[in-house]
């Protein structure tokens, strides 16, 4: 028999407490679970047995506690009122979740996509590496892909997976390699252009004592919409409906009849409270969103989807095809929440029990700050943060309240007015680009800019690494010539353009820049033509625009494809180089920045 390679064998250790063989044949990789204590396995020797399911999405390298609103939930109270809670942080999620598998010898910690990318300065510094230690860590058994493991390519995601240094950068702690994933990232629909092949397993087997449950990982289909081109090079993005359902088959055929699906595809709730029943006027009436038509067309097959990429929360019910109702669960972003979900295993016939009326019970707990910390996470992100101090620390401008990104509830966000005029005065010069508007995208703003400080920097100082926590891709801006009558379009694919029909994605625009967005209206007609000016006068669609914006926009993200049609491209600095320079050039402790009154958009309700 070969030998084992070092990263196989890690998994195998920790999955199997010594005692199990780890095995991939025909894309699958199949695990053995820790072996209970004798009280522990006692309690599973009926006929059923609960197995405890443990999920997280959208972690995006937040080690620490996200600053600003992107660190806290909402909670509805009984009386009907809201209540904020701080969450987040990884040395608290390490101690809600060790507390939660107490007592629960059937427990899987399982991730839906997106544990890395758009990460603050501590982990994206070192390539996320740090983000992928405390994974480990934390025990997570198995997670997807989302769309930002695919932030830097396919090569860098198989490195994360497999370990080994940066191609370029080398070694982020010198004499130290960097070991890579000790779970499995799943990779179901995302296939290799050439030959037709998932590049990473498409799911994963776990048993333990007679249990055996099957994961299936899939990114939304949508992927190359939302990330740069250069990420998805040579890669196809398979129908997420269609390949669960595929490899369903496949799973039963082997014997495994409980199945769960990581998809990282998402809805959005009526409520912004993480406890909000979603199932109050009827399973899922309370969720929207492209994971609802998903739900509805995965096989029966599958008996709980935990779904991420919209960063919201919920823990709803929605029916499978044959009409049984059926789990379909978010725990929000950023490490705030985790979900816990009771599959009640039927040791018999193989299968979660689930009936015409009950579906697996799944909830949302918050990851809450008032515990104690895990030490041994402490002590990994104090060992990174003292690697990553000497850039993070730095102060590069000053605020005299929060300016909202992330964090705004509102079309119009005032950091991204803040973003996008950094990036005009950045490229307005003639030998820069000649820009005279420039666009954001709103997926781009990751945080806040919190007034109160987190550290030692004092409130009001924006450091480095709280700029990078709001712009982390690093994205290259560009500058280029479209008419009047393509600005008009790029307007009305906020509305329209692909899966903005169902959830607009509002442009943040740059000074001078206006127009009214009409919700009470229908389809392209949101967009008011007339109210479409710049520094006052009407837009005039056979004129020529400078237009600057980032390389994600200029390549047709987020569906805005009228970009792609625009002339005379130029590439320019990068966005965290625009942001920067403007706060730098913006405000000093005497003088700091306000945040902008956000009046560019004129929405009509």
């Amino acid at each position: 028999m070969p030998a084992t390679p070092p990263r196989e064998r890690r998994l195998a250790i920790r999955l199997t407490a010594g005692a199990a063989v780890l095995a991939a044949t025909a894309g699958v990789l199949t695990t053995t679970a820790p072996i209970a204590s004798a009280s522990d396995a006692r309690k599973g020797h009926g006929r059923t047995v609960d197995v405890q399911l443990l999920s997280i999405n959208d972690l995006h390298g937040n080690l620490e506690p996200p600053q600003g609103s992107s660190g806290t939930v909402t909670e509805a109270e009984p009386d009907g009122t809201k209540k904020v809670i701080p969450a987040g942080g990884m040395e608290y999620m390490a101690t809600a979740l060790r507390n939660a598998r107490k007592g629960h010898p059937y427990s899987i910690t399982a991730g839906a996509g997106d544990m890395v990318g758009a990460s603050p300065l501590t982990s994206a510094l070192f390539h996320d590496e740090p983000t992928i230690d405390a994974l480990n860590k934390l025990k997570l058994d198995v997670t997807s892909v989302g769309n930002h493991e695919f932030d830097k390519g396919r090569a860098e995601l198989l490195r994360k997976q497999r370990g080994g240094c940066h191609p370029t950068d080398g070694c982020s702690e010198k004499g130290k390699k960097f070991t890579g994933a000790n779970f499995p990232y799943l990779a179901a629909n995302v296939t290799d252009a050439k030959t037709g092949k998932p590049i990473l397993k498409p799911y994963m087997i776990w048993q333990h004592q007679g249990v055996k449950i099957g994961f299936i990982g899939v990114t939304l289909k949508g992927t190359p919409d939302v990330v740069t081109a250069e990420g998805v090079k040579g890669l196809k993005f398979g129908d997420e409906v269609q390949t669960i359902n595929k490899y369903a088959k496949e799973l039963n055929r082997k014997g495994v009849k409980s199945i769960v699906a990581l998809i990282h595809e998402g809805g959005m709730p009526a409520s912004n409270a993480y406890n909000y029943n979603c199932d109050s006027g009827g399973p899922g009436s309370g969720l929207s969103g492209a994971i609802v038509n998903i739900a509805k067309h995965v096989t029966p097959k599958v008996d709980a989807l935990l779904t991420g990429h919209t960063h919201q929360a919920y823990a709803c019910t929605i029916p499978d095809p044959a009409g049984h109702p059926r789990t379909v669960s978010s725990a929000a972003s950023f490490g705030r929440l985790y979900t816990e979900t009771t599959l009640t295993y039927d040791r018999n016939t193989g299968r979660i029990v689930r009936t015409a009326t009950k579906a697996p019970h799944a909830v949302n707990h918050v990851v809450r700050r008032d515990v104690p910390k895990a030490p041994d996470m402490t002590k990994l992100i104090n060992h990174w943060k003292k690697l990553a101090a000497y850039k993070a620390n730095r102060p590069v401008g000053y605020i005299s309240a929060d300016i909202n990104g992330r964090g705004a509830d509102t079309e119009e966000r005032p950091l991204g007015d803040v973003i996008a005029d950094a990036q005009l005065e950045g490229l307005a010069p003639k030998d820069k680009g000649g820009a005279q508007i420039a666009f954001m995208n709103e997926g781009g703003i990751r945080s806040d800019l919190a007034y109160k400080a987190a550290g030692d920097e004092g409130d009001g100082v924006v450091t480095y690494g709280k700029a990078y926590t709001v712009q982390p891709f690093n994205n290259i801006m560009k500058t280029a010539d479209l008419t009047g009558a393509q600005l008009l379009s790029l307007l009305r694919q906020q509305v329209t353009g692909q899966a903005n029909t169902t959830d607009p994605k509002i442009l943040q625009v740059s000074k001078g820049f206006t127009y009214t967005l009409d919700l009470t209206r229908k389809g392209a007609d949101q967009i008011v033509a007339s109210s479409v000016k710049l520094n006052g006068v009407a837009i005039d669609p056979k004129q020529t625009y400078r237009v600057a914006a980032n390389e994600f926009l200029m390549g047709g993200g987020d569906g805005f494809t009228t970009f792609k049609d625009a002339k005379n491209v130029r590439t320019g600095s990068s966005d965290l180089d625009c942001f920067l320079g403007f706060l730098g050039a913006h405000s000093s402790k005497a003088h700091p920045m306000a945040p902008p009154k956000a009046d560019r958009i004129t929405v009509i309700k």
